[in-house]
Order: structure tokens, then C-alpha cells, then sequence
């Protein structure tokens, strides 16, 4: 007979996609054999999720728990995301793509970038986003995975990530949660018992009169935090100063048709826009700071400005961007909202959750919580928000508008050193030296900085070390490498079509 663990009973306070997502992957990964896992969640207390945009990485979490990607999609209304397309972000008329793939094939140790920067230095016109399949594909609207390919890999591979509805999101993982025992208790809670001596928490007791006691408690109850902030006060980093926008007013619209494999961010007078398309509708928001701009004007814009009727009321959201100073403390640990905000503007939310989950199952306690333990997983969950926090910014602050108070702030503003010295170096070489472990790598960096209007001075070195003839012949290789691979691909909406369409897809055929 297996001996059960000292932490056994795992709660879980709060639903949506924070607290599904880690009922979810306990259940795959530590069981309910061993583990009782319990979420509660009140159906009165609403979530913020209004849909959700995502990055390549959730692929890992869903390889994890086993999931059928056609089931996903389709049960979620997802469509596939290549990247992110900037509008109106470095000066009005302007626009750029932050893809999720590669630029070329990296050489001799190098990024390919390099290369195409001395090519570009020596008088060659082609831009950068042509040797990206990503943005190619994107452009096109087409769409297709490489994954399962066979034989020799001659041209590059497609990154992707989801676009999906956030509620069906969490109603899909709560199905699969359950399924593999995982229990739910509807009920709001009203109290929490800590143990006097070690100030765990022993309990949490509903309004309803019913206590439900704990070993481990994760809180997934919003920017409220009811345990992490509420019991132990944890603190919290203000970081308004270098990310401003405070309010997000977001109502979904009718499908446009267009189903386009990528998320939209247009700048405007006090924030910026999202534009999501689903399978069965368009989720749109504007992100705004409420110095420069009323809440009853920015929802007038935004109504003003959907590419098709609306189908609900524009519902605003307040909040104030920064993190948590702790995130674990004693038996309690803080996920998604509760453990901090980043404005969704490169879509990390989800992947803040699925980090703050793996950490915690790479460092679970058995027979007890290990303070070192606790202190590493809070330092590392630290260095996530810090860079993902450092490259929102940049977005900001690399910028040529100064047409209205709020982009006069932004360009104007100070920013922290970490991310100087990064433009710094980007500055002189083309490269901000990313460590391993960080979210957004090289690529990530120069298509965000290049497309804002930073420039680079100079590139690595060693991409001198080849001759102008071999250099074009790279070139000319990738660049037809990546033209048939993007004519392979079909639209993208015809792929969902054959694959994964939801019940409830408008596909808009003429």
C-alpha cells in the first residue's frame, strides 16, 4: 500500500483559467490517488477572462496533459495565432509583426539577423520579416503544423499558439480536471484559519457554513488575493510609473470572416486596442490609462471602431500593474491575477500561470514546506515578471509618437537599468544577450525593437567571416526555402475548417 504524502490535500480558491488550469495539470501529473485536489469557486463571483490570446508555450502545458489539439480547438472556438501585428505602435501609419518563429536559419553559432544586417549594410533591399515564415503565412492568411512532417527537415518549421474563448477555456480544463478526479465545491469563501503557531492556513469555511481544510492552498482568486494579500500581506510592486494603463473596457463583436492567424494591437489616443478573432466571434478591448481618458469616452471609441455589430454591452476592468513581492509564502501559494498583472499586450498571462505551475511541480513539497525551496520558487517567479515587465515597456518607450499626452509621457519617461543596458547593447550589435531561461529571446527582442524604430549600429562579427557569394547564397536558400513552405500552407480558415471547427463557427462565405 502507498503511503500518503504529508501534503495531501491540495485547495484550490478560485476558478477561471488561473484556477482550472492548475486543477488541471495536478490532477495529470501528481494524480488523485495520493493527492485529493479540491477547487472552490463561486458562480457569483465572476471571472475576468473576456478572451484569451496566448503564446507558442501553451503547447507544452497541452502536451503535458495529453490533449487532442483538434478536441481543444474545437471545444474552445480557437483559432491557430502566428504572431502579433502592431498598428499605429511606432508612428501613425506604421506597422510591424512580432512573429512567433525564427528570422532565417542561425549560422555558425549566430543569429541569422546578423547576417541580414550585413547584407542590408552592403545594399541589400529585402526586409528581415521576408525570411520569417511566420509573418509570410500571416500575411496570406494561411496556416497549417509541421509537427508530425516526416523525412528531411528542408524548411523551417511553424510556430504557433491559440486564440480562444477564455470561459470555454476554463469549462473544458474543469471537465477534464473532473474527469480524472479533481472535485469542485460551488461556494464563496468568508473565512480563513491559520494555524497560531506556524501561520499556515488549516482551513478556508464558506459561506454556507462549510470548512474545507488544506495541507497546500492555492490562491487563484483574482487581483482581490484573498489569501496571498488578504491573510499573509504580501506587498505588492507598483509598477504604474513604466506601464500606465490602468482600465481595459472589452465587449465581444460579431465575426468579421476574416480569421486572421494572429492577434492585432493598435496603439491609440491613451492605450491600445486588441483585436482577437474566434471561430464564432471577434474579442476586441481597449487598454487605456484613465489620466488621459474617461472611461465613458474610451468605451465610445471602442464601439466606434469594431469591424462588426457587437454583441454585448463593453464591460470595464480596473487594475494596477505590477506583481506580488511574494508569491509562495508558508502553505500558501499565489497564481495568475493573484500573483500579479501584465497588461495582455504579448499575450503572457496564460503563460505566467502555466510557469507558476511547473515551478511548483518541479519544487513540490512532500513531507513538508522547505524554506529554501519556497525562497527559490519566489526569486525565479521574480525574474519572470522582471523581464517580461522590461520588454512591455520597450514597446512604449522605443516610440515616435508624440502626438497625444499619454505617447509624450511614455517616450519621455524613465525606464529601469536592466532594460537600458538591453537597448544599449541592441544599439551597438544587434542583440541583447538573452539568458536561456528567459521568456523572449533574440528574435522576440529585435522585431519589437526594429519594428518601433531602434535600429542597430552594427551586428556580430563573425558574420564577416563568410564571402559575399556565400553570403547570398544563404540567403537566396532561405528565402526560397521559406516561399514554399508558406505556398504549401492552406487558409488558415479552410484548415480549421477541415480539422477542428466548432459547432458554432462562422466561417462568413460569401
Amino acid at each position: 500500500m502507498n503511503k500518503r504524502p504529508a501534503i495531501n490535500r491540495i485547495v484550490i480558491v478560485g476558478g477561471g483559467t488561473a484556477g482550472w488550469m492548475t486543477a488541471a495539470a495536478l490532477a495529470k501529473v501528481l494524480g488523485t490517488q495520493l493527492h485529493d485536489i479540491t477547487l472552490v469557486e463561486s458562480e457569483m463571483i465572476g471571472t475576468v477572462g473576456v478572451g484569451e490570446a496566448t503564446i507558442p508555450m501553451i503547447q507544452l502545458y497541452n502536451n503535458v496533459l495529453g490533449l487532442d489539439e483538434d478536441e481543444f480547438v474545437r471545444e474552445t472556438n480557437a483559432t491557430f495565432k502566428l504572431g502579433i501585428e502592431f498598428v499605429d505602435w511606432r508612428k501613425l501609419g506604421h506597422s510591424y509583426f512580432h512573429p512567433f518563429g525564427n528570422f532565417g536559419v542561425d549560422m555558425d553559432g549566430i543569429g541569422f539577423i546578423h547576417y541580414w544586417a550585413r547584407w542590408k549594410q552592403s545594399g541589400g533591399g529585402m526586409p528581415y520579416s521576408r525570411f520569417n515564415a511566420e509573418t509570410e503565412a500571416a500575411g496570406k492568411r494561411r496556416f497549417m503544423r509541421t509537427s508530425g512532417e516526416t523525412g528531411p527537415k528542408t524548411m523551417p518549421a511553424i510556430n504557433y499558439a491559440f486564440q480562444f474563448d477564455a470561459s470555454l477555456y476554463a469549462a473544458y480544463l474543469r471537465r477534464y480536471s473532473e474527469k480524472r478526479g479533481a472535485k469542485r465545491i460551488e461556494g464563496k469563501v468568508v473565512d480563513v484559519t491559520q494555524c497560531p503557531e506556524s501561520g499556515d492556513i488549516r482551513s478556508v469555511t464558506l459561506e454556507s457554513g462549510q470548512v474545507i481544510e488544506g495541507d497546500l492552498f492555492i490562491d487563484c482568486s483574482g487581483f482581490r488575493g484573498l489569501l496571498i494579500e488578504q491573510v499573509y500581506k504580501a506587498g505588492y510592486d507598483d509598477w504604474s510609473h513604466w506601464l500606465p494603463v490602468n482600465r481595459a473596457v472589452a465587449v465581444p463583436c460579431e465575426s468579421a470572416g476574416d480569421w486572421l492567424p494572429y492577434t492585432r494591437s493598435t496603439a491609440r489616443e491613451a492605450g491600445w486596442q486588441w483585436r482577437i478573432p474566434l471561430q464564432h466571434r471577434t474579442g476586441n478591448g481597449y487598454v487605456y490609462c484613465d489620466q488621459y481618458i474617461s472611461e465613458d469616452e474610451a468605451a465610445e471609441k471602442l464601439m466606434s471602431r469594431l469591424d462588426a455589430p457587437a454583441m454585448a454591452d463593453p464591460r470595464t476592468l480596473r487594475f494596477v500593474t505590477g506583481r506580488r513581492r511574494r508569491c509562495w509564502i508558508n502553505n500558501c501559494l499565489a497564481f495568475g491575477l493573484s500573483s500579479g498583472f501584465l497588461e495582455p499586450l504579448e499575450s503572457t498571462s496564460i503563460h505566467l500561470i502555466q510557469v507558476a505551475i511547473s515551478k511548483l511541480l518541479a519544487m513540490f513539497p512532500k513531507n513538508g514546506i522547505n524554506p529554501r525551496l519556497v525562497t527559490r520558487y519566489n526569486d525565479e517567479m521574480d525574474y519572470e515578471y522582471d523581464n517580461v515587465k522590461d520588454f512591455l515597456i520597450a514597446h512604449y518607450k522605443i516610440t515616435e509618437r508624440d502626438d497625444t499626452p499619454f505617447w509624450q509621457y511614455v517616450r519621455n519617461m524613465d525606464i529601469p537599468d536592466s532594460l537600458q543596458e538591453r537597448l544599449d547593447i541592441f544599439k551597438a550589435r544587434g542583440e541583447v544577450m538573452a539568458r536561456q531561461m528567459e521568456l523572449f529571446k533574440e528574435t522576440s527582442w529585435y522585431a519589437v525593437l526594429v519594428g518601433q524604430g531602434l535600429e542597430p549600429e552594427g551586428y556580430h562579427p563573425v558574420a564577416d567571416a563568410i564571402s559575399e557569394d556565400e553570403l547570398r547564397l544563404r540567403l537566396t536558400q532561405i528565402r526560397t526555402g521559406i516561399q514554399n513552405r508558406v505556398e504549401s500552407m492552406p487558409e488558415h480558415r479552410e484548415f480549421v475548417r477541415q480539422h477542428c471547427a466548432s459547432p458554432t463557427a462562422k466561417f462568413g462565405d460569401a
